[in-house]
Parts: C-alpha cells; sequence; structure tokens
C-alpha cells in the first residue's frame, strides 16, 4: 500500500503550445505549495503577456490533493479552467499550476474547439515537466539539554530524519522534517529526551 503522505508534483517549470485557426495557446505548468504563490505567478504572467487576451489556470494543491481552483479568465464557462485541471487530474498530480495564455487568431474555435485547445497545450507542458514524488511532513524544532544528546540522535538516526539548524551547548536545539506517516512514531520516541514546538 502506498503511504498516504506520498504525491506526485512536478520536478520544475515547464512550457507547452498549442495552435488552431491562428490562435496560440502557450501553457506554462509551475510546482507551487501555496495559493500565494499561485497569485504571484498568474499576476506576473498577466504583466509579462499583458497582450494576450486570456490567462485561463487551474491548480490543485496539498497531499490530501483537496485545495484546487479553475479560471476560465473569460472564456466560455467550462471552456478552460476546467480541462487544465482536468490534465493536473489525470497524472494524479498536486501542488501544481497550469497557466494557459492565449491570443486570439481571429477565428472563434467555438467550445469543443476551445476545451481540446486548452487540454491539449496543458497536456503538452505537463508532458515536458519531470514527475517527482513528494513527502507531505511537518517540522519540528527539538530543544533538549546536551546530557540528552545521544538519546536525541539515536531517535533521529533509527528513524533516518535529516536535520538542520542545529545549535549545540549548555542548551541544544535542531530542527527535523518527519514525514506525516512517522509522525505519531517520532512524537511517542522524541517525548522522554527533548520539548517540541512545531514550526
Amino acid at each position: 500500500m502506498e503511504p498516504f503522505d506520498a504525491y506526485k508534483s512536478i520536478a520544475s517549470p515547464s512550457e507547452g503550445l498549442f495552435k488552431d485557426n491562428g490562435s496560440r495557446f502557450i501553457a506554462l505548468a509551475y510546482p507551487v505549495e501555496t495559493e500565494e504563490e499561485v497569485r504571484e505567478i498568474v499576476n506576473g504572467l498577466r504583466k509579462e503577456y499583458h497582450d494576450a487576451r486570456h490567462h485561463c489556470y487551474a491548480y490543485r494543491l496539498g497531499y490530501k490533493r483537496d485545495i484546487f481552483h479553475a479560471s476560465d479568465d473569460g472564456e466560455p464557462s467550462g471552456s478552460a479552467g476546467r480541462p487544465i485541471l482536468g490534465q493536473i487530474d489525470s497524472l494524479g498530480l498536486s501542488d501544481v499550476l497550469v497557466v494557459v495564455v492565449r491570443y486570439f487568431g481571429g477565428i472563434k474555435l467555438g467550445i469543443p474547439g476551445l476545451i481540446r485547445a486548452y487540454k491539449s497545450s496543458s497536456a503538452d507542458a505537463l508532458s515536458q515537466a519531470g514527475i517527482i514524488e513528494k513527502i507531505a511532513a511537518r517540522r519540528f524544532r527539538l530543544h533538549f539539554d546536551y546530557l540528552s544528546m545521544n538519546a536525541v540522535m539515536k531517535v533521529l538516526k533509527d528513524m533516518d530524519l535529516p536535520q538542520s539548524g542545529q545549535q549545540f551547548g549548555e542548551k541544544c536545539s535542531l530542527e527535523v522534517r518527519v514525514r506525516l506517516s512517522a509522525v505519531e512514531d517520532f512524537l511517542q520516541r522524541i517525548s522522554d529526551c527533548a520539548k517540541l514546538e512545531e514550526i
């Protein structure tokens, strides 16, 4: 059984293109983690492609894949944002934003034509992106005294947890990232030797 905290995303930004009757659909896919990032990217693309007719987009976020939105940006309802989201979902991806910038070619494509164009350009962009596995996790800062250091380090080594931001002195602290499926086990093991704060 696949762990519940593992999910697929894309490794880096990628681009796709679809042309039909003079209209150009430039699809741009981005790895994102927050709705704030989505807003910044969409606003940036509106400025960069300010002469384009539409900037339609869709995103899905989180390891549960439960945060999502689709925008038609003035195209007929359901003809742009939904087909874009459909391509993200068909690959089972999350933490992904796809924006399709449309330059109008003078000939109307009709709703079936638009759906095909937004779907095809998004599929092209996502096919260029490397698919990676992401692990949802929680971050903790551990506080412990010097005498507890061996006990703390043993837990981290046994659970193979990477650490950062170490400060060792009379009072010690460090940061650790724990995958969701291991959090309960980690909390039980570490509670005797360190104080925790979630960050």
